[in-house]
């Protein structure tokens, strides 16, 4: 599907293909986070970070960590000796008073290892200053070297809560995604092929499985009960410019678009229902749009029972980047004042003044300044963000 550069909602929102830049203010929060945190602040960032999935990053498998923390030791022990040797003549030895190269390499030894057999001394005012302001410190290092596992452990929360908390203040105007079925995950992966950039979808599921599995396919997960304020709050819904609902049952479907849209009252939110009795009262709910999936599959199979070319069309047309796309996006200059019908794709609707008109309508006319056409054309690959 062609990237267009805004995709409008059904309730009218438009929805940018980039993010925003950070701000300066955010830069700002996040270094004074690394000093200084209140303590409502700690209490937040240490309650999202146990609930909130980062995208997996590929990890670097044990033996590679041990190779390369043995390789940066030696490094390490090697340059100790160097220095140690280019100064040789101001270092000591007991037993025959000179300092070869391997007992530079000897004395390095025994000094980052904090051993100091005192067999081996610097004598002279610049062999001791080597060792005050460059030993020392390549001492510490070696050892951080070597326990950098146990470090990394001890380090692994601290990180999580800093991605969190910058996650947290950049994150505006993304999507959020309620459950992370089938449905839900069909939705990320057509917002992804629109031009969303995966950083501004944020998956809430109550499954630690789906919130694994959106992780794996580079989302943002929080997993909790999306019922709940508390929930919502921590995939930032006050600040989303869209929200997507697709739980299992219809009633949870009704509680979470409740508390989404007390949350957030500007955002358009879409939402699925397995039942069309229930679909006014998801109206009522605060859904900008309600899709029907058991009548739209219903649809579907009378169709395809009475001609399966015109339902393999529209799942054609359903599914992005396979043969035929639909797509929304704005008019052309070029074809500003012409008809439809002499745009390059195939024109079937018109969106003008948030009405919708399709190709047949006699208000149609000619495409003017503003209009948005939804059209039919050969699906693109393109890159997903």
């Amino acid at each position: 599907m062609v990237p267009t550069d805004r995709i409008n909602t059904p309730g009218g929102h438009a929805l940018k293909d980039h993010p925003r830049p950070p701000t300066k203010l955010s830069r700002l929060s996040l270094f004074r986070s690394l000093w200084y945190r209140s303590r409502s602040d700690a209490r937040d960032d240490a309650e999202a970070s146990r609930a909130v999935t980062m995208p997996t990053r590929s990890g670097v498998p044990p033996l590679a960590q041990v190779l390369r923390r043995l390789l940066l030791a030696l490094l390490v022990l090697a340059l100790t000796t160097f220095i140690v040797y280019l100064d040789h003549d101001g270092y000591n030895d007991n037993s025959d008073g000179s300092v070869d190269l391997l007992d530079a390499a000897y004395y390095a030894t025994v000094t980052l290892s904090t051993t100091g057999y005192g067999d081996i001394t610097p004598v002279s005012d610049a062999a001791r200053l080597v060792n005050i302001l460059v030993v020392t410190p390549l001492r510490v290092v070696f050892l951080i070297i070597l326990v950098g596992t146990t470090l990394e452990v001890l380090t692994e929360r601290t990180r999580q809560q800093v991605r969190v908390h910058r996650w947290r203040s950049r994150l505006r105007d993304h999507v959020v995604v309620v459950g992370y079925g089938t449905k839900g995950r069909h939705a990320a992966e057509t917002l992804v092929g629109q031009g969303i950039a995966k950083d501004r979808i944020v998956v809430v599921d109550a499954q630690k499985k789906a919130v694994l599995l959106a992780a794996e396919d580079g989302l943002v997960s929080v997993i909790g009960d999306a019922t709940r304020s508390e929930t919502l709050l921590k995939a930032e819904v006050h600040t989303a410019s869209q929200i997507i609902v697709c739980p299992q049952r219809d009633d949870t479907t009704a509680l979470v678009t409740l508390t989404a849209r007390q949350l957030n009252r500007r955002a358009t939110i879409v939402v699925a229902a397995r039942e069309d009795e229930n679909v006014p009262l998801l109206k009522q709910s605060g859904a900008d749009t309600v899709i029907t999936s058991s009548s739209s599959a219903g649809r579907l199979l009378g169709v395809a029972m009475v001609s399966p070319v015109v339902a393999n069309t529209l799942e054609d047309l359903m599914t992005l980047g396979s043969g035929l796309d639909i797509v929304e996006r704005p008019v052309a200059p070029e074809e500003i004042g012409t008809s439809p019908r002499a745009c390059a794709d195939l024109v079937v609707a018109v969106v003008r003044r948030k009405k919708l008109l399709d190709y047949a309508d006699p208000e149609l006319g000619t495409l003017e300044v503003g209009d948005r056409v939804v059209t039919v054309s050969r699906a693109k690959v393109t890159e997903a963000a």
